[in-house]
């Protein structure tokens, strides 16, 4: 395997990199400042689109940024998974920038959804737009009422009545809900209770203004209510939707969500590793600009060593990270669960414990909103939940590890 960038890729590094540096990272402090004073707290029905994040991806759209992750080369960039994944990463040095190049979670996985299972009337209707960066989307899979981090506890619910189907039961931390512009939901329920443990589910296109959705609230990370898109509540009360917004058939959710994870927990991943990186380099430039004690704080204590200690987890949860790319890519994303589960636990870890590291260097400032440090550690602390916990990927790791050794005693 070689991870060099392939010419393509190396392509497009330079050109985002150029871009970031140029339009993404002098704006930075603009938009969190503006995004905070304007849609300040849970009133989500009062937040609003800021008109520098319509400025800045009319011009990642201009310069043929865009879509970069999906890898059709007439609606995106074309690229392998393993050759999206360094741009992630550039991305992942300020996180809000994945929306100016239309790479932001949850409307990447559910385009990649569309586009791989769709019909040609669900993509014309909710692809097309999505792919315009015109519309939001959001997917609706954790409930309040159950542990989801094992999926087959969802216990909201779909069932036929004729040409529709009605969709019933509360979801939380659905994220992107709270977006002006969202228009509709992949929703996950139970359509057959009574079959296989992998063959109850099935995924459901529902419009958000479909009678029955009601939004019952905005949900706070920190404190934090990551406005304009937020995580919200979303009650389906015995929701109608026609047959045909159906994505493939009865009893195939978790065959779709095997496909829209794979790539998506790379993308994640990679951000995460860009995060880090940004960190790191605010903790040294911090240490080497404070002194205490008669010394620069850089070289008080054991500084020095955390500062190696990043270098060293951020280079090896990379390298990981492109494993499981390029295992993804060469393999498919069944035969690289083991890698996927993996870097899902790592990646967020380290940039936890960088982060952590950088707040320490900073003092006071650390923990305030003066850095993009607190905002960061919220994306780490989150991401060891989303897509799974820590502790279901380190499960999933053992067991595929143990079943090894059961195979070579037969």
């Amino acid at each position: 395997m070689d991870f060099t960038p392939s010419p393509r890729a190396a392509e497009y590094i330079a050109r985002l990199e150029a871009f970031m540096t140029a339009e993404v990272m002098p704006r930075e402090d603009e938009y969190h400042s503006t995004n905070r004073a304007q849609n300040e707290g849970g009133n989500w029905k009062a937040w609003k689109t800021l008109p520098l994040m319509a400025d800045l991806k009319a011009k990642a759209q201009a310069a043929g940024l865009w879509n970069l992750f999906l890898p059709d080369d007439t609606h995106g960039a074309g690229l392998s998974t393993q050759e999206y994944a360094p741009l992630a990463e550039i991305m992942g040095r300020a996180p809000f920038s994945a929306e100016v190049f239309n790479c932001n979670a949850p409307d990447t996985g559910n385009m990649e959804v569309l586009y791989h299972f769709g019909t040609d009337a669900q993509k014309a209707q909710w692809l097309t737009p999505l792919l315009a960066g015109e519309i939001r989307s959001v997917f609706c899979m954790t409930e309040p009422e159950v542990a989801s981090s094992d999926a087959r506890n969802i216990s909201a619910s779909i069932t036929e009545d004729g040409d529709d189907l009605i969709v019933h039961g509360s979801k939380w931390w659905s994220t992107g809900i709270g977006h002006p512009n969202a228009k509709f939901a992949i929703f996950m329920g139970v359509s057959d209770p009574d079959g296989e443990p992998h063959a109850r589910h099935s995924m459901v296109i529902v419009p958000l203004d479909t009678p029955g959705v009601t939004i019952e609230r905005m949900l706070p990370i920190f404190g934090e209510y990551d406005a304009p898109s937020g995580h919200g509540e979303v009650n389906f009360d015995n929701v109608r939707v026609p047959r045909e917004n159906l994505l493939v058939g009865l009893g195939k959710g978790f065959a779709i969500a095997q496909g829209r994870l794979g790539p998506g927990r790379i993308h994640h991943c990679m951000r995460a590793i860009g995060a880090s990186e940004r960190a790191l380099e605010l903790m040294i430039k911090r240490g080497n600009a404070r002194e205490a004690f008669g010394q620069k704080i850089i070289q008080l204590e054991g500084n020095r060593t955390h500062v190696a200690d990043a270098r060293l987890a951020i280079d090896q949860a990379r390298l990981l990270t492109l494993y499981a790319a390029w295992k993804i890519d060469t393999e498919g994303a069944k035969a690289a669960m083991t890698e996927i589960s993996a870097i899902k636990v790592v990646a967020p870890n380290v940039l936890q414990d960088t982060v952590d590291k950088a707040m320490q260097m900073h003092g006071g400032m650390g923990i305030s909103q003066d850095t993009p440090l607190a905002d960061l550690y919220i994306m780490a602390r989150m991401l060891r939940y989303a897509d799974g916990p820590d502790e279901v990927h380190r499960a999933i790791v053992a067991r595929r590890e143990l079943a090894k050794y059961r195979q070579n005693t037969k």
